[in-house]
C-alpha cells in the first residue's frame, strides 16, 4: 500500500467516525436515507407512523394552538400584543401579495394560500431544532401540497367562471389543443411538488455532509442560509399556488372588462 493509498484510508475512516457520532448524537435520519418517510417510529402490521406523519402533526398542533392563543385576545386598541402585531403584519403581507398577483379582492382565496404559506414556512424554520426533520423534506408532505393546490385551481375556478367556462377554456384557441392543457396541468402540479421537495431535502442532506466533516462555523452558515431558502420555497409555493388560480379565475374579468367595452361602442 502506498502512502497516497493509506492517507486515504484514514481519511475515510476518520469521515465514517464522524459521520457515525454526529448519527448517534442527534440526527435521526442516517446518510442513506432520503426522505423522513423512511424514519419509523411506531409499526403494528400494515400500520406505522413515520417522521413525517409525526412532525407533520406537530406542525399543524402548533399553528393550531399559536393561532388560538394569539387570536383569543384580539384587540383594536393603538397598543397591541407583539404577537398580535407580527400577525397583522404577516396577514397584511400576504393580502397584498394575493392583490397584487390576481388582480381581486384577497378575501376569496386568504384562507387557503395563507395555510399553505403559513404551514410551509414554520416546517422550514423548525429545521433549526436537533432531532427534528422538516416533513417538507418528504415527497409524499409536498405531493400533498401540490394535490391542494391542483384541486383548488378548478374549485375557485368554477366558483368565478361557472362550469362551462371553466371547462372552455381547455379547448381554447382550438379544441387540440385540450391534451395539451391537460399535460400542462398536470406537469405543473408534479413541478411543485418536486421542486420543494428537492430543495428541503438537498439542503439537509448538505448540512448533514458539512457537519460531519467540517468545523463548527461552517455548518452554522448553511443553517443560516438553509433558514433562508426555506422561507424563499414557502413564498414561491404560495406565488405560484396562487398564480395558478389567478390564471383560472382572471379570464372571467377580462372578458367581463370585454363584453363592457363591446356594448359601449354598440351604444
Amino acid at each position: 500500500m502506498g502512502f497516497i493509498e493509506f492517507i486515504e484510508l484514514a481519511i475515510g475512516f476518520e469521515l465514517s467516525a464522524l459521520v457515525r457520532r454526529r448519527k448517534n448524537r442527534m440526527d435521526l435520519m442516517d446518510m442513506k436515507d432520503i426522505s423522513p418517510d423512511q424514519v419509523i417510529f411506531w409499526q403494528w402490521g400494515p400500520v406505522s407512523i413515520n417522521a413525517t406523519i409525526t412532525f407533520t402533526w406537530l406542525v399543524m398542533a402548533l399553528m393550531v394552538i399559536g393561532s388560538w392563543l394569539i387570536t383569543r385576545r384580539l384587540s383594536a386598541d393603538v397598543r397591541l400584543s407583539r404577537w398580535q402585531n407580527l400577525l397583522e403584519v404577516v396577514v397584511d403581507g400576504i393580502r397584498k401579495e394575493i392583490r397584487e398577483i390576481s388582480q381581486q379582492e384577497p378575501d376569496a382565496y386568504l384562507y387557503f394560500v395563507g395555510t399553505l404559506f403559513l404551514f410551509i414556512l414554520i416546517s422550514n424554520i423548525l429545521s433549526i431544532i436537533p432531532g427534528y426533520v422538516a416533513p417538507t423534506s418528504s415527497l409524499s408532505t409536498t405531493a400533498g401540497l401540490a394535490v391542494c393546490v391542483f384541486a383548488a385551481v378548478p374549485v375557485y375556478g368554477i366558483l368565478r367562471r361557472g362550469l362551462r367556462g371553466y371547462l372552455r377554456q381547455y379547448i381554447k384557441p382550438t379544441p387540440f389543443m385540450l391534451p395539451f392543457n391537460i399535460i400542462g396541468e398536470l406537469s405543473r402540479t408534479l413541478a411543485l411538488a418536486v421542486r420543494l421537495f428537492g430543495n428541503m431535502m438537498s439542503g439537509t442532506k448538505i448540512v448533514a455532509i458539512l457537519l460531519a466533516i467540517t468545523p463548527l462555523i461552517f455548518p452554522i452558515v448553511m443553517h443560516a442560509l438553509g433558514l433562508l431558502t426555506g422561507v424563499i420555497q414557502a413564498y414561491i409555493f404560495a406565488v405560484l399556488a396562487m398564480v395558478y388560480i389567478a390564471s383560472a379565475t382572471r379570464i372571467q374579468e377580462q372578458k367581463k372588462d370585454n363584453q363592457e367595452e363591446e356594448k359601449g361602442e354598440d351604444s
